[in-house]
């Protein structure tokens, strides 16, 4: 059992991952009040933990935080409860929250998302949310699961359709055309280092994935794109960059002379980019499937 003292260093790394694993739960559950509750029994599971052999805490944490929330998820389904319930006021919260700031993140396009989220069964949710949202390995979110990597990474792909393919079918032209537009105004916004214009086109929790790392949150990507954006465009002015589909998502490549040096692959909610995957990585980009436009 772990002892006084160990309680209180976990208790003091707990806190510093706190945010990040509340966004987690937000994006799982969709109410600030129940990404509490969520983070609270993280805590109680891990507080009776003996963590001493775990590497990569924050890794685990959050996987942590994802059983917890799968568990709260089928508790809902099998009441047949509905997240996100705008006519009946909302239940007494256990922890204290912000009023204002949940009004932000009701009027924010990151319900709108979560909105999608509600279509998928909880084991596709917690694969898409833990893998495309905040990169956790396939091999990690099936222990979750109690599955195989290759079942996890299969329930992800499914959400990831359906998500991508939220708007009807008929729509597919238009939802092309307005992602464009919304990709161009990105890197517009980046060329120029205008860093309210790529908050306009940016999901507040928007997720940015290289192969560097992880960042995560409008304001953070905002200032990556814009301090990336007018360097690369004074260093290398000849760079050409073009639209396309890669893997039959909406993207775009950057070439010099003729040759592939990076792609960026966008994921959209109601004309908001909530993912941005980059890919430079020689081997990587020889392995997608480009189309350009």
């Amino acid at each position: 059992m772990p002892t006084d003292d160990d309680t209180d260093y976990l208790a003091h790394r707990f806190e510093a991952h706190r945010s990040h694993l509340r966004a987690v739960a937000h994006r799982m559950l969709g109410s600030t009040t129940e990404a509490e509750d969520a983070v609270q029994e993280t805590w109680f599971r891990v507080s009776r933990t003996d963590t001493s052999t775990v590497d990569n805490l924050a890794g685990w944490l959050t996987t942590v935080t994802g059983r917890v929330c799968l568990d709260m998820l089928r508790s809902r389904k099998s009441r047949a409860e509905q997240p996100l319930d705008t006519t009946s006021p909302p239940p007494t919260p256990t922890a204290p929250t912000d009023p204002e700031q949940d009004a932000l993140l009701a009027d924010s396009i990151g319900v709108a998302l979560l909105v999608v989220l509600d279509t998928l069964t909880p084991a596709e949710r917690l694969a898409f949310v833990l893998h495309d949202l905040f990169a956790v390995p396939f091999e990690e979110i099936a222990t979750v699961l109690d599955r195989t990597p290759a079942a996890a990474r299969q329930l992800a792909s499914r959400a990831r359709r359906r998500v991508q393919g939220a708007e009807p079918p008929e729509h597919d032209r238009t939802c092309t055309h307005r992602q464009r537009q919304v990709v161009e105004a990105f890197l517009a916004a980046a060329r120029e280092g205008d860093f309210e214009g790529l908050l306009d086109v940016l999901d507040p929790d928007v997720v940015a994935r290289t192969e560097a790392g992880v960042t995560t949150g409008a304001a953070a990507v905002a200032r990556g794109a814009s301090t990336f954006g007018s360097a690369a465009l004074a260093a290398r002015p000849a760079l050409t960059v073009r639209h396309a589909l890669i893997d039959g998502t909406t993207a775009v490549v950057a070439l010099a002379d003729g040759r592939l040096e990076r792609a960026l692959k966008f994921a959209f909610v109601r004309d908001r980019i909530t993912v941005i995957d980059i890919v430079t990585a020689p081997d990587r980009l020889a392995r997608l499937d480009i189309d350009l436009i």
